[in-house]
């Protein structure tokens, strides 16, 4: 049940989920408190408006993904862990299994382990049945590492997981069992801070290795350098919303974990 609210309870606290709460509350106040309904509908244009602006996105992702920039040189560890999260289930008419947005952590991990930071790969990430349905990510992260050449003797499972706390939780097990100290955590920018600090309060050796960055120092000059491109950042964009969304998500996550004493 806890995981059930988790995901859904937000939905009506992100940008778009806000805005057809009050777009809702409007309709019912539009008879009799049509001063209540006018501010309402203001407010949700408002809230649209500063969502899908792509300065305001790019911005509060510039905060969370920004706190951990790649270390040069990265150090060796015993083993890379990746975090689930970014992988599609071969379900039709899917001929096989397909990486989403974040991509990039499996990818990631296979050219550190072909670098030579760490000899073995954890893939993290069960997946669940009433969203996605079908074999567990850490299986999905599996076969494409091993297709990008990558030894299955090389390759732990982690396939229970359904959240980073248990991610976390189950990964240390793992460790412990196989004897293993030092990790190179592989997850998504965004992503890498409240993971790192779930991973630490368990008094794990994480040094953080994050990829699918968003905001580049391109992407930041981008809408400053011409008057099209400033132009451009303050046009209403659905990709805005989204990357904002993501962005808000971590920062609730970091509040809630924080309540239950994982942080």
């Amino acid at each position: 049940m806890f995981l059930f609210l988790s995901k859904l309870l937000p939905l009506l606290i992100y940008p778009l989920g806000l805005t057809c709460v009050l777009l809702v509350s409007a309709l019912v106040w539009m008879g009799k408190r049509p001063g209540w309904a006018r501010g309402a509908i203001s407010l949700s244009l408002l809230l649209l408006f500063l969502s899908s602006n792509q300065w305001v996105a790019t911005r509060v992702v510039q905060s969370l993904e920004w706190r951990y920039r790649p270390l040069q040189p990265l150090p060796t560890a015993d083993v890379i862990v990746v975090l689930g999260g970014s992988t599609y289930a071969a379900s039709s008419p899917r001929p096989w299994v397909e990486v989403n947005e974040a991509g990039d952590r499996v990818l990631y991990a296979v050219r550190l382990y072909q670098q030579n930071k760490a000899p073995l790969i954890l893939f993290s990430g069960g997946r669940i049945d009433w969203k996605d349905g079908g074999p567990p990510e850490a299986d999905d992260m599996t076969q494409i590492a091993i297709a990008m050449g990558v030894p299955s003797t090389a390759i732990l499972q982690e396939p229970n997981s359904l959240n980073t706390y248990q991610n976390a939780i189950n990964v240390q097990a793992i460790l412990r069992q196989q004897q293993l100290d030092r990790v190179l955590l592989v997850t998504s920018a965004t992503h890498m801070p409240r993971s790192v600090a779930i991973f630490r309060k368990l008094g794990i050796d994480v040094i953080p290795a994050p990829t699918d960055y968003w905001v580049s120092e391109a992407k930041l000059a981008e809408g400053s350098r011409t008057l099209q491109g400033r132009l451009l950042g303050i046009l209403p964009d659905a990709e805005a919303i989204f990357k904002l969304t993501r962005a808000i998500k971590e920062y609730i996550g970091f509040g809630v974990y924080r309540l239950k004493g994982w942080l």
